[in-house]
């Protein structure tokens, strides 16, 4: 279901998903029948580099893997890679996330698990809460489990390579993504934050794309990382751009910082993409 908006304010689109949820967090409502996995908000003409998107799991996600850009770079279908980063926002008691092996694993020895359903518990998971926060290199092997609501900032591409699916009636690309998986541990120390929910943090500081937590205003160091046009995401309270109230659960385009007026005690998300050479 595609919702329609106004001024800086980007439409809305409902995703149904088999591991999705039939309801979901305020202030999002699912349709009657429907399981919804993916809240998406359809990229502007104006800033087309990123995606945004809420995900809300009942089940595992499949186990999947995306290319860099560089890899499709040289496959001749432009620059569309996926780079991705997770905010946990909801967690039920042991959700948890998959990423990366817990010890290095060769091309053939993870095709053969992935064929026969045990390449999951060769996989590293990651226990979560809200505030966890974790960036997701390209051909990272990765999955989400059961039980987690996360706000998800990633390059917009839709390439995405499943290794295992729990058994669900949905195609493989076993060839594909053994040719673009890292078959080796996760860094968390270095792609793992711990995120306050009160307080501003640089998330993401490129060179695909910036991403910050900001609390009430932003600081001076902040708004210099955002020259140009940029994505708001309100977490508590209303933010206005170009005039336009945007509440929680809302995403907005603003053309400059300026046009952004934050709540004093409000909690947002900003993000823009990185000037990118091929």
């Amino acid at each position: 279901m595609t919702t329609a908006q106004d001024c800086s304010s980007l439409s809305i689109r409902q995703v149904e998903k088999p591991w999705g949820k039939a309801v979901l967090p305020a202030p999002f409502e699912a349709p009657e029948g429907q399981r919804i996995g993916e809240i998406w908000f359809e990229p502007p003409a104006a800033l087309p580099e990123l995606l945004v998107k809420y995900i809300f799991t009942s089940e595992a996600l499949s186990v999947q893997v995306h290319p860099s850009d560089a890899q499709t770079l040289a496959k001749g279908i432009g620059r569309q890679g996926k780079e991705e980063c997770w905010l946990i926002i909801a967690a039920e008691p042991g959700a948890k996330l998959g990423i990366g092996f817990d010890q290095e694993i060769g091309e053939d020895a993870m095709r053969a698990a992935a064929l026969d359903g045990s390449i999951e518990h060769l996989m590293t998971w990651h226990e979560v809460v809200p505030g966890d926060f974790f960036y997701i290199p390209a051909n990272t092997v990765h999955a989400i489990g059961a039980g987690v609501s996360l706000i998800e900032v990633q390059q917009n591409s839709d390439i995405t390579y499943r290794l295992y699916d729990y058994g669900r009636p949905r195609e493989l690309h076993l060839e594909e993504g053994m040719a673009v998986s890292h078959g080796e541990p996760y860094s968390r120390e270095t792609w793992h934050k711990r995120v306050p929910l009160d307080a501003s943090q640089v998330l993401v500081d490129g060179p695909l794309f910036v991403l910050d937590q900001v609390a009430g205003v932003p600081s001076h160091e902040v708004a210099a990382r955002y020259p140009d046009a940029l994505l708001v995401i309100p977490r508590e309270g209303d933010v206005e751009v170009a005039g336009e109230s945007v509440a929680p659960g809302g995403c907005a385009l603003a053309m400059t910082l300026d046009d952004v007026r934050f709540a004093e005690n409000g909690l947002c998300l900003l993000a823009r993409p990185c000037k990118v050479t091929t």
